[in-house]
């Protein structure tokens, strides 16, 4: 934790519009706090602004969480914002859908399986057991849905692509994990602008899935290793890593890049995943990642 003399910074986010009143309140809570508040620096007028302060980052965010329920707060060392590692989950993260619920969907299963994807997102269901669960009611289905499936029905989340060039702009990687499937892996890190990704392979016979999934499962604890790995074999201090996902598969990933001093960020996320964020976005797309990071709007990539 930081000394209650280094300088910190409260970054705001406005699903609509951040005006000087809510600055000035964030300002008058974190007084209140017993922290010293500085000069705000908008990111974009009206939109996001960084407010810099003096104390303590926990007492910070303790003292912010109500107006969390307005706006995307970020409170984070003023130093090393800008990360040099993004390493995130696919499914309702980079990409809007669940893809294994759409893949059900051409099965005429999609239903049964998306309940016991939610139950696995919260948290209430063993991961491992419920994917193979899952794979195993797909047994049968053509290989070709697959590609069709990605074709029709893959998107990226608003602010992905932005997010990715803006940061590999600065010469950041970004690492795709997913415990999903490598065949929408491939194409999404393609879409989106990963350096590399992770994912489970779906088992094929013929032309036709087995039901089975083929090696060892991405899971939580292998999403965090991957985090790790990669990270040293890019040489980065441990601050410089981003880590964003939406479910309780995430956990493990997210606080490993907090325990390094970096950003774990959860994105419209489960309860179980937000209450372990250092950074939850509620109101926003993407692109908050980048105003977490210091970046102007002026100064992103639009493509």
């Amino acid at each position: 934790m930081p000394s209650a003399s280094s300088t910190n910074v409260a970054t705001l986010i406005a699903g609509d519009r951040l005006d000087a009143g809510m600055l000035a309140e964030v300002a008058d809570r974190l007084r209140q706090a017993g922290l010293e508040p500085g000069e705000h620096d908008w990111l974009e007028t009206g939109k996001a602004a960084d407010l810099a302060f003096a104390g303590h980052i926990d007492a910070a965010r303790d003292a912010l969480r109500e107006v969390e329920k307005l706006l995307d707060v970020s409170v984070q060392p003023a130093a090393n914002r800008r990360k040099m590692l993004l390493v995130s989950d696919m499914d309702s993260t980079i990409i809007t859908i669940e893809c294994i619920d759409e893949l059900a969907d051409y099965a005429g299963i999609k239903a049964e399986i998306a309940e016991i994807t939610e139950r696995a997102m919260q948290g209430e269901l063993d991961f491992e057991g419920a994917l193979r669960g899952r794979v195993a009611l797909l047994k049968g289905l053509h290989r070709d849905t697959i590609r069709q499936c990605i074709d029709e029905r893959v998107q990226l989340t608003p602010g992905a692509d932005i997010l990715l060039r803006t940061m590999r702009g600065w010469g950041a990687h970004g690492l795709l994990v997913s415990g999903g499937f490598t065949d929408f892996v491939t194409a999404v890190a393609d879409m989106a602008g990963f350096d590399r990704m992770a994912a489970n392979r779906l088992g094929i016979s013929g032309d036709y899935l087995d039901g089975t999934v083929d090696g060892d499962i991405v899971d939580a604890q292998e999403k965090a290793r991957q985090l790790h790995q990669a990270r040293q074999q890019l040489g980065l201090t441990p601050e410089l890593v981003l880590a964003a996902g939406d479910g309780a598969n995430d956990i493990l990933m997210v606080e490993a890049a907090i325990e390094g001093g970096g950003i774990g960020a959860a994105y419209h996320a489960k309860p179980t995943l937000a209450d372990k964020a250092n950074f939850a976005i509620r109101h926003n797309d993407l692109t908050a990642l980048l105003f977490a990071q210091g970046v102007r709007r002026g100064d992103w990539d639009m493509g």
